[in-house]
């Protein structure tokens, strides 16, 4: 299986505006696919906060033990 690459064309100079609209744009499209993502209730909980629960209730089970 070869892969066909065809050439590219020269890269085409943008500027800077046009770079932080594209940049705004990628950004909104991302927040509203997250919030919709969301109210179809396709969320989940970042990892960090699960650690955190996780670090809070080994403190809190090692506490009920020592001061027991």
């Amino acid at each position: 299986m070869s892969e066909h690459h065809e050439r590219q064309a020269e890269p085409v100079e943008r500027t800077g505006d046009e770079v932080r609209s594209n940049w705004v744009q990628r950004r909104r499209d991302k927040i509203y696919n997250e919030i919709s993502a969301n109210r179809r209730g396709e969320y989940t909980v970042p990892t960090w906060v699960l650690a955190a629960l996780l670090g809070l209730f080994v403190a809190g089970w090692i506490a009920l033990i020592v001061f027991k």
